[in-house]
């Protein structure tokens, strides 16, 4: 299988000179790594980086020296503004780097430096040169192309080409947060491209690969070639087959969408590969069959492209078959893989449904209804009984109950104290709670399509919801610090209440429960449903916060009857 990774290594950006996301939310390098092996184990052959800009970081160069020695990994390529690139070039190539992108918006050194708020040009082109110097080819030269900018620079660009192996690509101008995106500034193809022919009428197309994002031409007798990149004009979102993931752990399944599922939190959360790869594969079952269009998008709340992080190419994947509902989540379309390839990805990847508990998908119930699910856990075990029918059916009890007659936190003259757990056996301690959420019909259809504005509720409300077990400690005054070794939330929508239903369970091994991370983390998460709907409808109540069960202390184990 031919796939392209690209790894935003980088987010400062040289145009503003300071970082525009806290460090503490961006991935860490071990982060970015561990995303790149679990992609190239499960099939990814192509790693390139990206920023902001990549070749500012200090340890770029060991960062592919690492990736270099994953198994399976044939290409790492770069894309940067250029200005560092001559020199950090030799190293890099010594390292593994295989191929180059520079972004260059003009030839014009005056005008370089008024776009990018800096000198440099001819740093940019001592870049080029050295690119090619090295055994390079081709090196790849992206244009923004922008009205009244450089749209007079096209004849200039491509004649580059004549004697140089570079393939020139312009890109159409795309909206994104901060631009000021106007369509009176887009230039679309055909227009450059009925400027290029005026200068040469022979111009040749060239074939089409498979799922290519570029339209490619070759002028005869030139070394190079141009292309161009459609977004805006021409979408090609039918054979669009990628992933990105922002600098901070969000993956996005198109670049001009703004719905995201947070990776960065799964990740810390300590999520397992299977975990991390059914996330992926229900993101890329969202996917719709073509973007909102130019006008739309213009109007779309959406990052600046320097927010980018990660972008997953699968080249040799089949078009998006417009018969496939928007509802059918996880039927994803199937990846013809050239090697060996995994049995979770190809899961993911081919148009079966994922046979165990996903962690967010829709199925066509009986009644012609939708219903959507979402789980932190991807294993199906007892505690992933709560998406099957008529698993909230009240647990039968078991084992003593014991409880106490006096309240354990107040002393003997009835001032608030905290238990002293300090000489309690350590158990491993398991507590599941639940809580409802009725929405009322108008905001349950929303949730159920993922139409809010805010975004997609159930997945804020399962993230919110293991945030705040982790913090239990920190809400309720008197609870003690619980190092927990796992959280997993799980929703499921109700069509006959239009209510969604939420359980929360919580593990880890200590002398004090976990009753109260579980507690938390359902009613946060069913606050965290309110307040993503809250704009469509006041008449929401939550309810049936309760203690499931709870297993591991002194006192027996407690199964709500």
């Amino acid at each position: 299988m031919a796939a392209l990774l690209t790894l935003e290594v980088s987010t400062a950006c040289p145009r503003r000179g300071s970082l525009l996301t806290p460090k503490v939310n961006l991935l860490t390098t071990e982060e970015i790594l561990t995303l790149a092996r679990l992609f190239v184990k499960e099939g990814i052959d192509k790693i390139r980086l990206t920023g902001g800009e990549p070749l500012i970081r200090p340890d770029v160069v060991d960062i592919v020296a690492q990736l270099q020695r994953l198994e399976g990994l044939r290409t790492i390529g770069v894309t940067t503004n250029g200005i560092n690139l001559a020199r950090l070039l030799p190293q890099l190539q010594k390292a593994g780097l295989s191929a180059i992108n520079i972004s260059l918006d003009t030839l014009v050194p005056a005008k370089f430096e008024f776009i990018v708020r800096r000198k440099g040009f001819h740093k940019v082109m001592e870049g080029i040169h050295k690119a090619i110097e090295l055994g390079y080819n081709p090196v790849k030269v992206n244009c923004v192309v922008m009205r009244g900018l450089n749209e007079d620079e096209l004849l200039d660009f491509a004649a580059l080409t004549k004697g140089l192996p570079l393939d020139v690509r312009f890109i159409e101008y795309m909206p994104f947060d901060g631009n000021k995106w106007n369509f009176k500034k887009m230039v679309s193809y055909k227009e450059m491209l009925d400027t290029i022919r005026q200068q040469w009428p022979e111009l040749e197309k060239l074939p089409e690969e498979e799922s290519s994002t570029a339209k490619a031409f070759k002028i005869p007798g030139f070394q190079g070639q141009i292309s161009f990149i459609t977004s805006m004009s021409e979408h090609f979102c039918g054979t669009c087959n990628r992933l990105r993931i922002t600098a901070d752990g969000n993956l996005k399944v198109c670049l001009f969408g703004n719905s995201e599922v947070s990776l960065r939190d799964h990740l810390r959360a300590g999520a397992s590969e299977q975990e991390l790869l059914r996330i992926i594969g229900a993101a890329v079952g969202r996917k719709k069959r073509q973007h909102a269009g130019m006008f739309s998008i213009s109007q779309m709340k959406n990052r600046p492209m320097i927010l980018i992080e990660l972008f997953l190419m699968f080249h040799n994947s089949p078009p998006a078959n417009p018969s496939i509902s928007s509802w059918d989540l996880l039927n994803v379309q199937g990846l013809r893989p050239k090697m060996s390839f995994s049995s979770q990805m190809v899961t993911l990847w081919k148009g079966y449904r994922v046979p165990q508990t996903p962690p967010l998908a829709q199925q066509r119930l009986g009644s012609g209804c939708f219903q959507r699910h979402y789980t932190s856990h991807a294993d199906t075990d007892a505690n992933s009984k709560c998406l099957s029918p008529g698993s909230w059916a009240p647990a039968a009890p078991s084992g003593p109950q014991l409880t106490s007659e006096q309240l354990t936190h107040v002393d003997s003259e009835g001032r608030a104290a905290m238990v002293d757990v300090g000489r309690k056996p350590d158990t491993e301690r398991v507590a599941v709670a639940s809580a409802v959420v009725l929405l009322g019909p108008v905001a349950f259809k929303l949730v159920q399509q993922n139409q809010l504005k805010k975004g997609d509720a159930l997945v804020v409300a399962q993230l919110a919801g293991i945030q705040a077990a982790k913090v239990t400690s920190q809400l309720i005054p008197l609870c003690h610090h619980v190092a927990l070794s796992h959280v997993q939330v799980q929703l499921e929508l109700d069509s006959t209440r239009h209510a969604v239903r939420i359980q929360a369970s919580c593990r880890a091994r200590g002398p004090t429960g976990v009753e109260m991370e579980a507690l938390t983390s359902a009613a946060v998460a069913s606050l965290t449903l309110y307040d993503m709907c809250k704009a469509v409808s006041r008449d929401i109540v939550l309810e049936e916060i309760k203690l499931i069960s709870k297993t591991g202390g002194q006192r027996g184990d407690f199964h709500r009857a």
